[in-house]
């Protein structure tokens, strides 16, 4: 697919105003009551879904109330409640490593700034876009995850793999304001429509915008 910046830029807006109606109540889908829930949830949200995180946080979350609370946790007991998100081991260290510095440097409240999340023990750029954009509505950049990354790719807004690449790209696309919502977009019609295996592209709201990158299945039945 052919297209200069500009043309780009008003396909992806058109894309973005197709799935605001669709998705108007698109928003974080990790339960939280607060910035630090909202991180603990985050980390917990490296592949697994955020319906089993949910499960897991509900109880996580009225045995750890503070970041002090996770920073002086068992390592063990904690691992062991996380242990259903998978990756629990190195799970249950990051949020012990982050509650560690959050308290220690912070003054056990969850920073806003990224500079300052990302310096955070087992937080990543995701993590701190993720924490930013919902919990203080802060929009520095773009949360690329799985359904992000797919999406991005099959609209055709992105040649790249790496994430950090392919958030550039995005941030190219639509104004800052947006940003947080255009990632919550995608995700919902990831997760809705955009399916990885067989995408339900007969019956896609922004169908006639799409390129349909890499999607194997012909239209002509349509």
């Amino acid at each position: 697919m052919r297209e200069n910046a500009k043309d780009k830029i008003a396909r992806a807006q058109k894309i973005i105003a197709g799935l605001e109606k669709t998705y108007p109540e698109a928003h974080c889908e990790l339960v939280h009551q607060n910035p630090l829930e909202l991180l603990i949830a985050t980390i917990l949200s490296a592949q697994c879904t955020d319906k089993r995180v949910n499960i897991v946080t509900e109880a996580l979350f009225k045995k750890y109330r503070s970041a002090k609370d996770f920073a002086n946790a068992d390592i063990s007991e904690l691992e062991n409640d996380v242990r259903t998100t998978g990756f629990y081991k190195n799970k249950a260290r990051n949020i012990k490593a982050a509650s560690k510095d959050i308290v220690e440097k912070h003054g056990g409240k969850v920073p806003q700034t990224m500079e300052e999340l990302i310096e955070l023990g087992g937080v990543g750029r995701k993590t701190a876009n993720v924490v930013l954009g919902n919990a203080f509505d802060i929009n520095v950049g773009v949360v690329v995850d799985t359904h992000v990354g797919r999406l991005s790719h099959r609209f055709g807004f992105t040649r790249h793999r790496a994430p950090e690449k392919i958030e550039i790209d995005l941030m190219e696309l639509a104004p800052q304001k947006k940003w947080t919502l255009f990632s919550h977009l995608l995700i919902w019609h990831g997760r809705r429509r955009c399916f990885a295996r067989k995408p339900d592209c007969a019956n896609c709201e922004v169908l006639k915008l799409c390129p349909r990158i890499g999607v194997k299945e012909s239209l002509s039945h349509r």
